[in-house]
């Protein structure tokens, strides 16, 4: 219920306590702006609006609902003059005498049933955009009883919250998202904004999958990471500074600049330790509690396969040399489990220093089974580690031999099973 304060003659101060529908129509009455045949008019039409409520909300054949009925038509015309007239009593009373009484009740409806579509939270997943639905009317019923202060305080939080969510469908479009693609990934629409503001800092054209998002921050820690950057304030939004920028894009409409600004402001404090590459991306922004949801990425699992199937024979090529026979394998994982540098060949002296190295430090089978259970084409895996088991469940005992004998037998063994230069 709307209140008024008004001053008793002896300098009390008094609250009037009715409905502003109801201050209104005395105030229209008082100053001859509501005639006889309007007034008539508001009285056939009150009890009419009065059943269509009471069935909408539940029965009009039950005394108590029909007097909450006649509640919320009261306060669904008060609540739509005092918002749509400032308060001005004149204003509403002039809007009662030119339009029904049932249109001014519509009017404070459509408005309950606007405010209950906005999104109550920034969560793409959790905000479908459909507009009013009729799974509502009980959330509606409760606010036809609420009123004005409640429900502007709603509305400016709402709002908000429907600029964050525009401002980032606005920035994810620039980098050739679509609001479909936001809505099925359901991420935080601030997070969108940082990865978007990161993104076009590093003057990327497309929203990052994880992949493209953890190669942006390597980039960013190669090219910016250094104590220096990571000690003083010397990343900013002020353009004025040649640091990395985080800058408002081009274009950016007005209203989503508070927005927008504010939220690049974050993503400088979280710079220290984006640039920090002591932490790797993935355990930062996917497993960090802070870090976690902040930022955003297209998930993409084909990719990230795709591109750890690359990234493993890369490592792998680049390790056997690209050689596959039984004989250089063995080499470079008898290498490995030496914890020696990895050959695939070995010339008569290197061969020699590998057993004095084995014979002084031992040998880890486990580091050669773990690399190729790291690296190996994974149709090869298996085989390759029951390759090494058996080798190195035979060798063992004559590479660890410490009779004097068994060196000339060790030498054997490799040049037998390993890639040795005569």
């Amino acid at each position: 219920m709307s209140t008024t304060k008004q001053v008793h003659p002896h300098g009390v101060s008094l609250f009037d306590a009715r409905p502003f529908f109801e201050k209104a129509l005395v105030y229209g009455i008082e100053n001859g702006i509501l005639d006889q045949a309007k007034l008539d008019a508001i009285a056939n039409d009150a009890p009419k609006g009065m059943v269509q409520i009471a069935r909408y909300f539940g029965s009009e054949f039950l005394r108590p609902e029909l007097e909450k009925a006649k509640d919320r038509i009261v306060n669904l015309v008060s609540l739509y003059l005092e918002s749509n007239t400032g308060g001005d009593l004149r204003k509403a009373a002039e809007s009662l005498r030119d339009h029904s009484f049932l249109s001014r009740s519509k009017g404070g409806s459509d408005m309950l049933k606007a405010l209950i579509a906005m999104p109550q939270n920034s969560h793409f997943g959790m905000n479908e955009g459909t507009g009013f639905t009729d799974d509502q009317i009980p959330l509606l019923a409760k606010w036809t009883l609420r009123g004005l202060p409640d429900y502007q305080a709603e509305l400016a939080k709402r709002s908000q919250v429907a600029l964050v969510i525009d401002a980032a469908i606005w920035l994810a479009d620039q980098l050739g998202m679509e609001v479909a693609d936001l809505e099925e990934a359901g991420k935080d629409a601030e997070a969108v904004i940082r990865t978007a503001l990161l993104a076009l800092a590093c003057k990327r054209t497309e929203m990052p999958d994880w992949i493209a998002f953890e190669k942006m921050v390597s980039g960013l820690r190669k090219k910016y990471g250094s104590p220096a950057t990571r000690t003083k304030a010397s990343v900013t939004v002020d353009t004025k500074l040649p640091t990395l920028v985080i800058a408002l894009p081009a274009g950016l409409p007005a209203q989503f600049q508070d927005v927008v600004k504010t939220l690049g402001l974050s993503v400088v404090a979280d710079l220290p330790k984006i640039l920090d590459s002591a932490l790797p991306a993935r355990k930062l922004f996917d497993q960090t509690p802070a870090f976690m949801g902040r930022y955003f990425w297209l998930e993409d699992a084909l990719s990230e396969v795709d591109h750890y199937d690359r990234a493993v024979s890369e490592t792998w090529n680049k390790a056997t040399g690209g050689h596959q026979d039984e004989g250089s394998l063995m080499t470079l994982f008898l290498c490995l489990a030496a914890q020696a540098t990895p050959k695939t060949v070995l010339t008569a002296a290197g061969a020699a220093t590998l057993l004095r190295k084995i014979k002084k430090t031992g040998l880890q089978p486990d580091l050669a089974t773990d690399f190729i259970r790291a690296h190996a084409p994974e149709p090869h895996q298996d085989d390759y580690v029951r390759m090494w088991s058996e080798f190195i469940e035979d060798a063992q005992p004559t590479l660890l031999s410490d009779f004097d004998y068994a060196v000339n037998d060790a030498l054997a063994l490799l040049r037998r099973e390993c890639n040795v230069k005569q």
